[in-house]
């Protein structure tokens, strides 16, 4: 079944089209991802799916029987509303039953009230508010009273994510949905989405997410829409092989064309002489040669500042907010080369550990010594810093002409900005009219041509394309300085660090030699106590990552078509059994030809076959049963 389809939809700015003639369809149960750079056009496409923004070319179309949600990259909550308010302010068949329950309840209207029971008792709401408050506490919403206006903007989102979810649409629209949320709730999603038959389209670029939820990938680039059915693995294992055969291809258009460019340097240069289909030709070879090749990877060692003895040493420092304590007695002297990453749930202090090592927060106890030669670059999470009429190349030229390089030769920046993926066109484009992905990569640049040799990192990745991440982490794995990274980025985390500070609450960091995976697979050995104080296996331990909200499979009843089938199994297997044993006497009598046994052993083992299967289903029914 077809959920939806667009036909040859462009979207126009004016001064250019930033996609046009994209062609796509979405069937039921499937779970897409699109996936593009950063000002390819993701975000308006969504928005354009769903009504948002005007279709400029082409056609949309979403199956009128269905219910759609839609999570956008910045949702507009209403400020005076509590978080709770904010979820039964929604328009879905649960609230309006409800609102029409507690409607007749006030009024006092026997009929009304009767029906509008059995309409909340069809729609099983009356764990409604139950249900509201899991799905908050999982994406880390806890105080449901607190209105909307006095929230972050990450928990915001994590709000309207939440409404969208408790709404469970038949088509989910989701964009940028792990931005903002801590890596245990990031897994909590993954596992809720794919174990869902939910139908999915999303934006995102955390590459395990997309990996473990999507089992097809559309692609924005060069204005066109690629289509690759399988997870994002399979699409990098495709993409690695058409850009070999595009390679190849162009090596061939190139050997190519110099000869055809030799031919029209030798002929006559009045037209009317030469072959004019030869000529067409040509300029459409040479159109072909000149297109884009494939993305080559950054090789990009800068010169750091000199580094002393001395790095940076964290003494027996203490932090808390009011009665809530971040950081409680830590310690760790940094050494050369340490490259570590900071992991842990939301609100536990993260940011404020980077604070007090670069002193913007001034600690309650114990303190943060620099050495002289240290020059930390820092990259947060606060507003982006541009003046209004800025162009790209002049916001990082204010700061530097060239950027030195390990081997002592100077590279410009226009160089190093082509590099981090900004070409000489969009070098000179207003700051403005950037991409909020593009910004956050423009402001890091910022950091990195100071020639830093302590990076500290505040997520980084976030709303950072697939591209860009690539570059950044070829970029800091050839870093020779320090490197202190917050992210929610698991793939981006087990490619960078070696070590792990890891905030497990009170106050308490946990220092652990290995990266984020190491560290979930060690956290999933160690032995817990249960609530009588036995120690057990966490494994045996590990609540569902499905939410309760789901309903139990193993626990409904067989239908009537299934009782049917189970019933009739038990014959066939009967039938079956009877027929093997026939098979086997006659096998055993001695009594056939040769070609007569070589048959009835190809029957014998389709027969067995066949057992196998029919049994596997009967076992799967007589648990239903």
């Amino acid at each position: 079944m077809n959920y939806l389809s667009a036909e040859n939809i462009g979207r126009n700015l004016g001064e250019r089209w930033l996609f046009k003639n994209l062609t796509f369809g979405i069937l039921q149960g499937e779970k897409v991802a699109l996936i593009g750079s950063n000002g390819s056009g993701k975000s308006s496409l969504l928005d354009m799916l769903v009504g948002k923004i005007d279709v400029d070319a082409g056609e949309i179309s979403i199956r009128k029987d269905i219910r759609t949600g839609y999570l956008d990259q910045n949702p507009d909550l209403p400020a005076g509303k509590t978080v709770l308010e904010t979820i039964f302010a929604s328009e879905n068949a649960l609230t309006l039953a409800i609102k029409e329950y507690e409607i007749a309840l006030n009024l006092h209207d026997d009929k009304r009230l009767a029906d509008a029971i059995e309409k909340v008792d069809t729609l099983k709401a009356w764990d409604y508010e139950v249900k509201v408050k899991q799905i908050l506490g999982k994406l880390g919403i806890t105080d449901f009273d607190k209105l909307i206006g006095n929230l972050s903007g990450g928990q915001q989102k994590r709000v309207a994510l939440a409404r969208v979810l408790i709404e469970e649409p038949d088509f989910l629209i989701l964009d940028e949905p792990t931005n903002h949320l801590d890596l245990d709730t990031i897994e909590w999603l993954e596992g809720y989405l794919s174990s869902s038959n939910i139908t999915l389209l999303l934006v995102t670029h955390d590459r395990y997410f997309l990996d473990k939820v999507c089992n097809r990938i559309l692609e924005i680039a060069d204005n066109q829409i690629y289509k690759f059915t399988g997870n994002y693995n399979y699409y990098l294992e495709k993409k690695e092989a058409q850009e070999a055969v595009n390679a190849a291809t162009q090596k061939n258009y190139r050997n190519l064309l110099r000869k055809e460019l030799e031919w029209m340097r030798r002929q006559p240069k009045a037209r009317g002489t030469k072959s004019q289909s030869r000529i067409d030709a040509f300029y459409d070879l040479k159109s072909k040669t000149v297109k884009k090749g494939p993305e080559e990877k950054l090789e990009l060692s800068m010169k750091m500042e000199r580094m002393g003895s001395k790095i940076i040493e964290i003494q027996h420092v203490s932090k808390a907010f009011d009665t809530q304590k971040v950081i409680s007695e830590f310690s760790y002297t940094f050494k050369r080369g340490d490259r570590i990453g900071i992991v842990g749930k939301n609100g536990m202090g993260k940011t404020t550990l980077l604070e007090v090592i670069t002193e913007k927060v001034k600690p309650d106890m114990g303190r943060v010594v620099t050495g002289e030669t240290i020059k930390i670059g820092y990259y947060s999470q606060e507003g982006l810093d541009f003046e209004d009429g800025q162009r790209v190349i002049d916001v990082v030229r204010e700061i530097a002409e060239y950027v030195k390089m390990a081997d002592g030769s100077e590279l410009s920046i226009s160089n190093f900005l082509t590099l981090f993926l900004f070409p000489p066109a969009m070098q000179y484009s207003f700051v403005h009219k950037l991409s909020g992905g593009e910004k956050r990569r423009l402001q890091l640049l910022k950091i990195l041509v100071q020639n830093p040799n302590f990076l500290i990192l505040d997520e980084p990745t976030n709303d950072l394309d697939i591209s860009t991440l690539n570059v950044l982490e070829d970029f800091l794995i050839s870093f020779g300085g320090c490197l202190l990274v917050v992210s929610h980025d698991r793939y981006f985390m087990d490619k960078i660090v070696d070590h792990l500070f890891v905030f497990e609450g009170n106050g308490h960091i946990r220092d652990f030699p290995g990266n984020y995976t190491d560290y979930r697979i060690w956290k999933d050995e160690q032995p817990i106590q249960n609530a009588n104080g036995n120690v057990e296996s966490s494994s045996d331990n590990k609540p569902s990552i499905a939410p309760q909200i789901q309903k139990v499979e193993s626990k409904r009843k067989l239908s009537f078509k299934e009782q049917k089938e189970y019933e009739s199994l038990e014959k066939d297997l009967e039938k079956l059994e009877s027929s093997k044993a026939q098979l086997l006497d006659k096998m055993n009598s001695g009594n056939g030809s040769h070609e007569e046994l070589a048959a009835w052993a190809k029957d014998f083992e389709k027969i067995n076959e066949d057992i196998a299967e029919k049994e596997m289903r009967w076992l799967e029914l007589s648990e239903l049963a």
